[in-house]
Parts: C-alpha cells; structure tokens; sequence
C-alpha cells in the first residue's frame, strides 16, 4: 500500500490506460480521481467496490476552467494532490493522412488536448504540490515521438511537446520536491485502438516487429511503470523519460 493516504488525479480514465493506471493506484491505497471528458462514475463505482476511495470529475483538460474544477474538487473531497498523470489525449480517434491535409482546426485541437492539457492540469495542481513541498507528475507520452510516424503529424508534434515539457519542468518545480517523469508508450491495444480498424491494420504487425519483445502491447503493461514513477520510490528521479513498448526505441 505504497500509496496510502495520497491523492491522485488521473485524466482520461474512463477507459484504456487510463483506467488501467487508476486500478493500479488504488489498488496500491491512492484516493483517485478520474478525470474524463466523459462520464467515468462508473469506474468510480467499480474501484469504491474494492474499498478504495474514489472520485469521477467530468474534465475537459483543453479548458482552462474545467481544469480548476478539477482540482477544486480534488481538495474538497480528499484534501490534497499528490500525484498527476496526464494521460488525456486524442489518440485513438485519428485519421491517418499526408500531413498537407490536416486542418488548422484538427491541428490546433490536437494540441489543446495533447499538449495544452497537461500544461493546464500541471499548473492548476502544482500550487497544492508546493505548499506541501512534494509531488509526483508523470505524463503519457508517446513512442512516435522518438522516432516519428508517418500520416499523423499532429499527435506526433502534440506529444514532441509534452515530452520537452517534461524535461524543462522538471527544472522547474525540482527545489520544491515535485518530481516531473513521463512514460512513453508504444502501440498499445486499449479499446479505442482495437476499435480503429485502420491504426490495427497499419501499425499493429509492424510494432511487434520493431520489438525486442514481440508480442502486443496492452495497458497492464504501462502501468507499473506509472506506479514506480509515482512512488517514493522514484523521489530522486525527474525529468526523465521511460519507454515501455517491448524494447522498441533506445535512447
């Protein structure tokens, strides 16, 4: 019960990795949050089964707003934050294409989401995470951006961004004992990727075969990744970035 007693807020957990990520904590003794632009109650219900405590907020992270109602409610019902994923993101829902077809509209939605998301839920909670001088970030980063991937520029330009911003801040928020991490998955088969007929047909087969494990990749195997990274045990690492994806990209 490495978590016990702390708070933690996960976005996009209704589903896939995030909800993966949010058992996990929970399971561990987190009060969770599970911040989602969609109903997640019922995941809610599922971990209180457990005995855990924990917290649907209906969270859009590209709105700045949302965001501190977020956090409002965090504290009001467990009275602090310790951990934040950032692992909202638009992702699953793509539509491959050349990159001189994406819209500005597409583009910049992708980077609300993706990359202004994170900044905000960063923002919005470090303030807590300062006052209590420690704090755990780890933010769901993306193997595209290691190595790139054709026909879908801006979710690779998106999560380009969130990893430099975990780097830069880690510097930041470092002298107050707020550790800034990220987790790089690769292809993963949550539910929306299995429903995206197109992702399975174009990248599933060729992710195993860039992998020193070739097998699929599923969102168990993100998760203790998250949790180590969120533990004390991690306390003297930051601004790092940890690739679970099979042995596929080396840095």
């Amino acid at each position: 019960m490495r978590f016990d007693q702390q708070v933690a807020i996960v976005t996009g957990a209704q589903t896939g990795i995030g909800r993966a990520i949010a058992e996990r904590l929970a399971s561990e003794g987190a009060a969770v949050v599970l911040a989602d632009v969609v109903d997640a109650e019922p995941v809610a219900e599922q971990i209180r089964t457990t005995g855990a405590r924990a917290l649907a907020v209906r969270t859009d992270v590209s709105d700045e707003a949302s965001v501190a109602n977020m956090v409002e409610q965090t504290v009001q019902a467990f009275g602090r934050v310790d951990i934040l994923v950032n692992n909202a993101a638009i992702a699953a829902t793509i539509e491959l294409r050349p990159f001189e077809q994406i819209s500005v509209a597409e583009w910049r939605r992708m980077q609300d989401v993706n990359a202004m998301g994170p900044f905000l839920c960063i923002r919005a909670v470090a303030l807590h995470m300062r006052a209590q001088q420690q704090g755990r970030i780890v933010n769901i980063t993306s193997g595209t951006a290691f190595k790139g991937a054709p026909f879908m520029l801006e979710y690779v330009a998106s999560k380009g961004a969130l990893m430099t911003m975990t780097r830069s801040l880690a510097r930041e928020l470092g002298k107050d004992f707020i550790t800034v991490n990220a987790v790089s998955p690769g292809y993963t088969l949550s539910e929306g990727n299995l429903a995206n007929k197109e992702f399975l047909a174009t990248y599933r087969e060729a992710a195993i075969q860039t992998r020193a494990v070739p097998r699929d990749g599923w969102p168990v195997d993100i998760v203790g990744a998250v949790a180590f990274l969120a533990s004390s045990d991690a306390s003297f690492i930051s601004g790092q970035i940890l690739a679970v994806d099979g042995g596929s990209v080396y840095h």
